[in-house]
């Protein structure tokens, strides 16, 4: 890691988990001071580059009272970087007064809306003839009627805004399988509030998956483009990259070039990650979603060679923004350990030479929350999973004392 030049603009880190830490690590690897805005107790706060914001109790959620956090900051000038979707909306129409003050890379609020809220992207898509798997705005029971169920394999539910339906019910989709469970299923779900949608599932398996990640400045240009192909994933229907590999930009084209053109579309500006999914019906890439901030695999890119959140810090300043080489090493993982051991606990090694080769992968791959120069938030994460287990062994052990004393 790079020395910390404290006479440079901070660096405001708002969010938690995994995607908080990485933009720490990535910022504090370009040498730059910062902070952080999260919950108490997030693994982010045992890392050895954590230092909280000063001069406020703030956890790092957007709204009012985060607005008279910041005032009460007392940093001349500093730069925020968004590490969850609600935060990019709101640093998007920050008030003028927090603005003169804390600058931020970032697109404007009604772009941040339209990629964000999935209805609007779908439609966006449509107009500018992106393929995307077909989508169906659900708002009302004829709309659920009208999904043409027959003509589209798997199907499943998902949210209109994915962050609170994540938070609600610990998952990004739910899968239908006959017209009579969409309609069951979707009055369950907007009874609870959520705006939703009907897609077609792209088959194949995660490797199908890639991410084009980047950075795109206040001029329009592009000076950092990564590509991730995902190589296991946990859960296995909606879940998250377990396992990443870095992949050269030939190797996506056509998903790169759909990116630059919905963006461009747009005047997008700041970090953003896109995910495809190559359709083997046709072997098109077809985009997933676009993540309008840091993404959980951000301190990976920026490990080799393309760290936008450096990037965002000077282009929130209006400083030239230096351009990273698109020709990134390629065939570098990333593996998320924990989730990775569940991922292939769902289909297991079979054999002794497979095994060893699942070894070998994990020991040349860079780890995404454990750093030998920063053991802190995994010997965190096991600390809890640890507790978590022996609670669970506590209650196994009191309910099966009830059931023998009953």
């Amino acid at each position: 890691m790079n020395v910390v030049d404290a006479g440079r603009v901070p660096v405001i880190v708002l969010g938690q988990g995994p995607t908080a830490l990485g933009i720490l690590r990535a910022v504090s690897l370009a040498g730059i001071p910062a902070y952080v805005a999260c919950p108490p107790g997030d693994l982010t706060t045992r890392s050895r580059w954590y230092r909280p914001v000063p001069g406020a109790v703030w956890d790092g959620r957007p709204g009012p009272a985060a607005e008279d956090a910041l005032r009460a900051v007392p940093l001349e000038r500093a730069v925020l970087i968004a590490g969850a979707d609600d935060i990019a909306m709101w640093l998007s129409s920050l008030p003028p007064d927090l603005r003169e003050r804390f600058a931020v890379s970032t697109a404007s609020h009604e772009v941040q809306v339209l990629l964000q809220d999935k209805a609007s992207f779908a439609r966006h898509l449509e107009g500018i003839g992106i393929p995307h798997p077909r989508t169906f705005h659900l708002g009302s029971l004829s709309d659920v009627d009208a999904v043409p169920m027959e003509s589209l394999g798997r199907v499943f539910i998902k949210p209109v805004n994915s962050q609170r339906f994540s938070d609600v019910l610990g998952a990004k989709g739910v899968w239908v399988h006959s017209r009579e469970e969409l309609r069951s299923t979707w009055a369950q779900l907007h009874a609870q509030g959520f705006s939703l949608m009907a897609q077609e599932y792209i088959p194949g398996p995660p490797t199908e998956h890639f991410f084009v990640d980047g950075f795109r400045d206040a001029s329009g240009t592009y000076p950092g483009l990564f590509v991730r192909q995902r190589m296991r994933m946990s859960p296995p229907d909606f879940g998250n990259s377990s396992c990443s590999c870095s992949v050269p930009l030939h190797q996506a084209e056509e998903a790169v070039a759909q990116v630059r053109r919905l963006l461009d579309s747009v005047g997008y500006r700041g970090i953003f990650s896109a995910e495809f999914k190559r359709d083997p019906r046709d072997g098109r890439f077809r985009i997933i979603e676009v993540n309008t901030r840091a993404w959980t695999y951000v301190e990976f890119a920026a490990r080799h060679g393309v760290n936008v959140c450096e990037m965002a810090w000077r282009d929130a300043l209006g400083e030239p923004v230096r351009a990273a080489s698109y020709g990134y090493p390629a065939g570098k993982l990333c593996v998320d350990l924990y989730h990775d051991l569940s991922s292939i606990g769902r289909t297991p090694v079979r054999g002794m030479g497979n095994f060893l080769r699942l070894a070998a992968q994990w020991a040349r791959a860079n780890l995404h929350v454990f750093r030998w120069d920063d053991p802190g938030p995994a010997l965190h994460v096991l600390r809890s999973l640890l507790r978590k287990r022996a609670s669970r062994r506590r209650e196994a052990a009191l309910a099966a004392r009830q059931r023998v004393s009953a």
